[in-house]
């Protein structure tokens, strides 16, 4: 795979150096994709929006029925890319130490005894937490706390995280009952909300055929964690256009009922994005950029990255409801403003 290096490199803020890291990160992220592909069918979209996710340094939240190979998505990813994984169950009984770990009394070497702290599941460099809105609240807390510290507190001590983290968590979309939804201001740790649909025609006749034979295909790494901090560091060099800020910030402001001059949205919307919405946009269309063999981005990023970043941003009012209003359509009154 080449980088399309039409563009001058010094007008796009580049030097050669940097437009070979860039070739050879953009090498590598197609590689991570034909790898994932080989063993997650019918999934394109979601395994791009996933493997943006990670680029960025970012989390997660993927929703969709069960059946649809989220656990799988996760395992593979972190066997592509050289991350070590873990998986949580969430239950209404799990409790934070189930997920942070615990302090445990044992007897000392020099006689005595003493406090050795055993670190949890969460102590992984690719989670997943699958069904969150299960787990109680003060569970969900705790995992989102550690989410945005990159490290957890017990007993007065302070334990940090490995390097790198990110979480990817599951919600099923129809089973409501003996569930805790997640608070927006909790939602809004998620650099993206990921919707898992149903394979086409195609790629679940591919998948019954590549998954009930002697043989299971295997995808093997491509990366490795060291790696993969070089390219979410070599990202943030990636320049951005006025154009594509003033875009972004165009998008996420109008989508607030306080700030917005759109009629529509000031009668639909309960409340908007917040400048979280912006980071996390400026942060994806990078790295889609850099996947589509781009030096820069466009404003076509943010408008394919408009839903997943902000539809767990945004909240509809009762009106909109009762008119059958959707957050996809506010979304997309949105990005007509672009167009």
């Amino acid at each position: 795979m080449s980088v399309n290096v039409s563009t001058d490199s010094t007008a796009t803020g580049f030097n050669h150096d940097a437009v070979a890291q860039i070739t050879a990160l953009g090498n590598s992220l197609s590689t991570v994709k034909a790898e994932v592909g080989k063993v997650i069918f019918g999934q394109e979209a979601v395994v791009e929006q996933t493997l943006i996710t990670i680029l960025c340094g970012g989390h997660a939240l993927l929703v969709g029925v069960p059946g649809l190979a989220k656990t799988r998505l996760v395992e593979t990813f972190g066997t592509v890319i050289g991350l070590d994984n873990q998986r949580i169950q969430c239950t209404p009984d799990l409790m934070p130490a189930d997920i942070l770990g615990s302090e445990v009394l044992e007897d000392a070497p020099e006689g005595g005894r003493q406090f050795r702290f055993l670190p949890g599941p969460v102590f992984a460099q690719l989670l997943m937490a699958d069904e969150i809105n299960r787990a109680s609240p003060r569970t969900q807390s705790a995992l989102l706390q550690a989410m945005q510290e990159q490290a957890v507190s017990i007993a007065g001590q302070t334990h940090a995280l490995p390097s790198p983290f990110h979480v990817l968590a599951t919600q099923n979309p129809i089973e409501q009952e003996g569930t805790y939804p997640l608070p927006e201001a909790q939602l809004d740790r998620f650099l993206m909300q990921i919707d898992v649909g149903y394979p086409d025609l195609d790629a679940e006749r591919q998948m019954l055929i590549n998954t009930t034979g002697t043989e299971n295909a295997r995808a093997a790494q491509v990366m490795t964690a060291a790696e993969l901090r070089a390219a979410q560091a070599l990202l943030r060099q990636v320049p951005v256009g006025e154009s594509v800020v003033s875009g972004i910030l165009e998008i996420v402001r109008a989508g607030r009922p306080d700030s917005t001059t759109d009629a529509t949205i000031k009668r639909h919307v309960a409340w908007g994005p917040g400048p979280r919405a912006s980071q996390a946009l400026t942060m994806a269309v990078r790295a889609r950029a850099v996947m589509d063999d781009r030096l820069t981005p466009s404003i076509d990023d943010v408008l394919a990255l408009a839903k997943p970043i902000l539809r767990h941003r945004m909240a509809l009012n009762f009106a909109a409801r009762a008119e059958g209003i959707t957050i996809a359509d506010v979304i997309d009154t949105l990005c007509a403003r672009l167009r």
